[in-house]
C-alpha cells in the first residue's frame, strides 16, 4: 500500500510508519457484569493490545420492542431490548472502566450506539470513536462524533461502497482524522468470505489508514491483513471458548491475542526493513564460503590425464573454484600429478 495520512489517537501513531494499532474488542462478553468488564481489562493488559474497546448501549435511545434478536442465544432476556438494558453501566461505572484501562497502559474506546451514548462518552473524554457496523450509515451520529475533531474509527461490514463514501465525507467535511475498517459481519467469518482484496480497494479509494475488524475467530485473518500493509486490527477476545456470549466463536482468547500481537510486531518490523538481495549475498560472503562447494578432484591423477566428468566433484568449503564452473575444465589437460580431495586450480591445467 502507498503512504497515507496518519494521526494520533492518546498520543499514539496509527498510520503506515507506526506499528499496527490491536485493538481488544470486549463488546458485551462480560455479559452485563462488571466485574467481569473490569477483569477483561487486566486479561488484555498483558497481550500486547494498545487498546480495549466495549459497547455503550442506552437501550432506551438505540432500539426498540420490535427490534429481532440475530440470533436466540440468551437464558435470561426476552426481548432484544432486554438484552442491551442488561448490557448498561452507569457514567460512573463507565469511568471507572476508562480509569482502570487507563491505569493499566492500555487506550479506552467504547462503540457508541444513540447520540446519548456519544454525549456519554465525549464527557468521559475517549479519545476516539468506533463505529459499529450497524452505525455506518447513521449520518447525523457520525457527524456529532465527527464534530469533536477525535478520530473516527469506521466499520464498514454492512454497508456497500455509497454508504462508506458517505461516511467518509462527513468525516472530510470537518477535517476530522479517520480510518475505514473492512469488515465482515458473520461470526465467524469463515475463510472464503474474508475478502482481503477489498483492503487495498479501500486504501486506493479513500487514501486514508485502513484495518481488519475481524471475526474469524483465529489469528490468521489479521496476520495476513498485516502482511498486506494494513494500520490497524481489531479482534473480539474471550476469556475462554467456554464462555457465553454471541460473540465467542468469533473470538480471541488472552493467548491467542498475545500470539497475534507478537505476529503483527514481527511483520510490521519485516515490512519497514526492506533488504537488497545483492547486499544480503555480500554481507553473507564468509558463509558462502564455508557452505558452498568447489571443484576438487575425486581421486589421485596423473599429468597428461584429459579431465572427464567423472574426475571432478564439489564438496565443501567454497573457498576454490565454484562447482557451478565445472563444465569450463572438462576436456582440459592435467599439468601436474593431482590428489583425491585437492582442489582444482587455474594453473593446474591447459
Amino acid at each position: 500500500m502507498k503512504s497515507h495520512d496518519a494521526f494520533e489517537i492518546d498520543r499514539v501513531t496509527v498510520g503506515p510508519s507506526a506499528d499496527i494499532f490491536l485493538i481488544a474488542e470486549v463488546g458485551n462478553a462480560h455479559d452485563g457484569n462488571l466485574n467481569i468488564a473490569h477483569a477483561y481489562i487486566d486479561a488484555v493488559r498483558t497481550t500486547g493490545a494498545r487498546a480495549i474497546k466495549f459497547q455503550t448501549h442506552i437501550a432506551s435511545a438505540e432500539s426498540t420492542a420490535r427490534e429481532p434478536f440475530r440470533k436466540a442465544f440468551s437464558y435470561v432476556d426476552r426481548t432484544r431490548v432486554d438484552y442491551w438494558r442488561r448490557m448498561e453501566f452507569t457514567p460512573e461505572q463507565w469511568a471507572g472502566l476508562k480509569e482502570h484501562a487507563e491505569a493499566a497502559g492500555l487506550i479506552f474506546l467504547s462503540s457508541p450506539f444513540s447520540p446519548e451514548a456519544v454525549d456519554l462518552l465525549d464527557h468521559l473524554g475517549v479519545s476516539a470513536w468506533k463505529v459499529g457496523s450497524g452505525e455506518t450509515n447513521n449520518l447525523p451520529m457520525l457527524d456529532q462524533m465527527a464534530r469533536t475533531g477525535k478520530p473516527v474509527l469506521i466499520s464498514s461490514g454492512m454497508s456497500p461502497y455509497s454508504e462508506l463514501d458517505e461516511a467518509v465525507r462527513v468525516c472530510g467535511a470537518r477535517r476530522t482524522p479517520h480510518a475505514v475498517f473492512h469488515c465482515t459481519s458473520m461470526y465467524p467469518t469463515p475463510p472464503d468470505q474474508t475478502g482481503l482484496n477489498i483492503l487495498s480497494e479501500m486504501h486506493q479509494r479513500y487514501g486514508c489508514p485502513v484495518g481488519l475488524s475481524d471475526h474469524s475467530g483465529d489469528i490468521f485473518a489479521a496476520l495476513a491483513a498485516a502482511a498486506l500493509g494494513v494500520d490497524l486490527i481489531e479482534v473480539h477476545i474471550c476469556m475462554s471458548r467456554h464462555c457465553f456470549g454471541p460473540d465467542t466463536p468469533a473470538s480471541l482468547t488472552p493467548e491467542q491475542m498475545t500470539q497475534l500481537a507478537e505476529g503483527l510486531r514481527a511483520i510490521r518490523t519485516m515490512l519497514h526493513h526492506p533488504l537488497s538481495k545483492e547486499a544480503q549475498a555480500n554481507a553473507l560472503a564468509p558463509l558462502r564460503r564455508m557452505f558452498n562447494k568447489s571443484i576438487v578432484y575425486r581421486t589421485d591423477l596423473s599429468a597428461g590425464t584429459v579431465l572427464l566428468e567423472e574426475h571432478l566433484a564439489g564438496k565443501k568449503p567454497g573457498d576454490g573454484i565454484p562447482i557451478a564452473d565445472i563444465q569450463k575444465y572438462i576436456g582440459r589437460t592435467l599439468l601436474r600429478d593431482v590428489h583425491t580431495d585437492e582442489p582444482l586450480a587455474l594453473e593446474d591445467v591447459k
